[in-house]
């Protein structure tokens, strides 16, 4: 019998990416195609008073220029809360304030230039602690009027997008238990997704009415949906392409371009329109990495144990509420980390900002608050005087412990912590070696932490998949998991052979997802495509099977019961040398005499999330997913006290993965994952001048990790299995990354004896930390 769980095959991608023939939305292009480009803000908070495009028209070769007053509404989920294109005013530096359609590109981009808007500036409000005073100016004086779509809680007359509130046990009693407390004040600043592939879409109205969009994204079927609702055309006829996408890390997420390039095509009767950004506007224009102020105060007893936690989250949602406030919900679900304290006081706001507005990003708020929780962990087991690594394993959360929602934790939905932190102990010689070691000016120190995800979906995010089995045994696989790089498609292939007991070479899937034909899929984030699609691909092979066997049932007079499906044949149990090869199946069992019965064998399956519940806005109390992974990770660092740069020399992780499918895509997910926080904590931050204009929009000036600078990089796991997902896997596309900021300002505050608190962690951030008073 095949086996495939458990291997490392190759990509189903792999030959085209390789060889340069991989088609990206940007390598399209149609006999007509007219180009757009955006004008964009120069101001974080200004009035429009008027837009001049009188120069800009005169060019040869625009088609039309749009500004907001031409197609005045609001989009945005779960609060509706944003133009296509800016209106009356603008609320950041890099927000559209106008359309070119043009048959050049450059000359759209020249028209761009020449597009004069007057603006009348308004006061700038530039963070998150600045935004909650009662004096800030407001970023939305008409917040009480937006449409709302799912749970959420703006509160007008303010700059608050929406609050979380979680409210655990008692705080009066938590308090008095404590023997031990510290405070810890935390920022982390906005950044970019940095993806290889700029965003890009294309979009053409058929005369027919119908509406194409081809995007590179991770939700093609919220395109859909967004398209239909905000302009009024049926959904049927919305169809919706998305092909390989080069990167995306959560900003793909996000609807924007779409909306923009559908606008471009209505303006010019439907014509086929390409919108792509420069590297420049996509740091700026499309919606970034979030940011976070919060305040942590934690306490525990004399031996340690963890009694009460009081956090305050300042979440940077920018200008619009997009996912930022889901993230700011995130960021409450999870507050304390994963380690069990029955009393916790949180309050999670997604804040408005005058910064450019925020989306998912890998970790989805959750590299944010493991960053301010196990600050506060480190200075309290320092306090405690018990070694940090013993003190996260003393209060590691457990079966039987709940989580700050209340949710109760078992094997299934928690997995092994513990576990993980004893396999993280031997895996970086935590005894063996002392955590800091000095050699005149050079000292080199460990830092560890621990983490855990829920996934924050839906309570009714679903997937669909159908299999095709064709006349030699193969199977066409369809469904709405989209390919960013991540190998899901080719895991998902896994699956479905393991199930059918075939050669996962005989398993077909599209690197596209084309909405008019693949089953629906919620979208490709939160680590949730592999159970989602997986949980419906094994539906859809359940069926497939039933119907194999019944057929076959038939020809060998037998009942389906005595018959199994495995290695391309239908066979008896009792017999293996007796069967049906299922391409003769396929389409229908013909009889010597011609005679036949049956039909194509189709497999049809779905899946949707079970047994979650809304949060209760004033508790926090509720389920919010199936399940929470959980990990561990270390940093080891040499600081040069010098001049205080330093070398990352080891990173590791230990995560529960369920069940691995493929270990060299778990270990290459998990490793990415770690060097994308390590970028992050380490040198990835916007800079903003005075006014609130992002001076560092380019890879010149916003500096990345790079080769040569990456560490020795261990990968480990433990598989406890999630009983409801696909053979026990749990989602791990985004943990790698979670714990990096975190371990990397505990290695680095060992190694100083001093605590960092600030993200990114630059020499220059070292050295304000130690002696700069101010």
């Amino acid at each position: 019998m095949q086996r495939s769980i458990g291997k490392s095959i190759p990509r189903k991608e792999t030959w085209d990416k390789v060889t340069g023939t991989a088609k990206y939305i940007n390598d399209n292009s149609t006999r007509g195609l007219l180009h757009a480009k955006i004008a964009i803000s120069p101001h974080a908070h200004a009035n429009i008073k008027s837009i001049d495009l009188t120069e800009a028209m005169k060019i040869p070769g625009v088609k039309a220029i749009i500004t907001g007053q031409n197609y005045p509404i609001l989009t945005g989920s779960p609060l509706e809360d944003r133009p296509p294109i800016a209106i009356d005013k603008v609320r950041y530096f890099g927000e559209p304030v106008a359309l070119v359609v043009a048959e050049q590109e450059y000359i759209a981009e020249m028209a761009a230039l020449r597009i004069k808007v007057d603006y009348d500036r308004l006061p700038a409000v530039l963070s998150p602690r600045e935004a909650l005073q009662k004096n800030a100016s407001l970023v939305h004086e008409r917040l009480g009027e937006y449409k709302r779509h799912e749970e959420v809680y703006p509160e007008p007359g303010t700059n608050i997008a929406n609050r979380t509130k979680i409210r655990k046990g008692n705080m009066v009693e938590g308090w008095r238990n404590c023997h031990h407390t510290v405070e810890v004040e935390v920022t982390l600043p906005q950044s970019d997704h940095a993806a290889m592939e700029m965003r890009c879409s294309m979009s053409q109205i058929m005369p027919d009415g119908k509406v194409i969009i081809h995007s590179t994204s991770q939700s093609p079927f919220v395109i859909r949906r967004a398209i239909s609702q905000s302009f009024h055309i049926p959904l049927h006829k919305v169809i919706v392409h998305t092909p390989l996408v080069g990167g995306s890390f959560g900003g793909k997420a996000a609807i924007q371009m779409e909306f923009l390039a559908f606008l471009a095509s209505h303006a010019v009767g439907g014509k086929a329109v390409k919108l792509v950004n420069s590297r420049e506007v996509d740091m700026i224009s499309s919606p970034v990495h979030i940011g976070l102020d919060a305040k942590i105060k934690l306490g525990c007893t004399r031996d340690g144990k963890l009694m009460a936690a009081e956090i305050l989250h300042l979440f940077d949602g920018g200008a619009y509420s997009d996912r930022g406030v889901v993230m700011s919900q995130a960021g409450a679900v999870d507050c304390t980390g994963p380690y069990r304290i029955d009393n916790v006081h949180c309050d999670s706001l997604c804040m408005y900002t005058n910064h450019p507005y925020s989306t998912s990003f890998r970790g989805f708020g959750h590299p944010e608050l493991t960053f301010a929780i196990e600050r506060a962990m480190d200075l309290l087991a320092n306090q405690v005087g018990m070694d940090p690594l013993k003190f996260r394993f003393y209060n590691a959360i457990r079966p039987g412990d709940t989580s700050p929602t209340q949710t109760m934790l078992n094997r299934s939905n928690l997995g092994n912590l513990p576990m993980c932190i004893a396999k993280l102990k031997t895996l970086i010689d935590w005894d063996d070696r002392p955590s800091r070691v000095s050699n005149d000016h050079l000292i080199k120190a460990k830092g560890v932490c621990c983490f855990w995800k829920n996934s924050n979906t839906p309570t009714d995010a679903g997937a669909g998949a159908v299999i095709v089995f064709n006349e030699d045994g193969s199977v066409n696989l369809l469904c709405g998991a989209v390919e960013i790089g991540q190998g899901t498609r080719t895991a998902l292939t896994q699956l479905l052979a393991e199930r059918l007991q075939m050669n996962e070479e005989m398993i077909n899937i599209s690197s596209e997802v084309n909405t008019e034909v693949d089953p629906h899929h919620w979208k490709t984030v939160a680590s949730r495509s592999t159970f989602l699609v997986g949980n419906a691909i094994l539906n859809a092979a359940d069926d497939a099977i039933i119907q194999l066997k019944n057929l076959a049932a038939i020809v060998l007079h037998c009942s389906p019961k005595d018959l199994q499906v495995g290695g391309g044949r239908v066979f008896f149990k009792n017999h293996p040398d007796r069967g049906i090869p299922i391409g003769k199946l396929a389409n229908g069992y013909r009889f010597p005499n011609g005679n036949t019965i049956g039909g194509q064998i189709i497999g049809r399956g779905s899946y949707a999330m079970r047994n979650l519940t809304l949060l209760d806005a004033e508790t926090g109390k509720g389920n919010p997913g199936p399940e929470w992974t959980v990990g561990a990770q270390a940093v080891e660092v040499e600081l040069n006290t010098k001049d205080y740069t330093y070398k990352i020399v080891k990173a590791a992780t230990v995560i529960d993965a369920g069940k691995v499918i493929n270990p060299e895509f778990a270990r290459s997910q998990i490793t990415g994952g770690m060097s994308m926080g390590l970028s992050l904590a380490s040198r990835e931050a916007f800079l903003f001048n005075e006014k609130g204009a992002i001076i560092n929009p380019q890879f010149r000036t916003y500096k990345l990790i790079r080769f040569g600078e990456q560490p020795q990089y261990d990968v480990d796991f433990i598989e406890t299995p999630h009983l409801e997902a696909p053979y026990g896997l749990r989602g791990i596309g985004e943990h790698g990354l979670i714990g990096m900021p975190a371990a990397l300002a505990s290695s680095l505050s060992t190694a100083a004896g001093v605590e960092f608190n600030h993200l990114p962690l630059t020499p220059e951030m070292i050295w304000r930390t130690i002696h700069d008073s101010v």
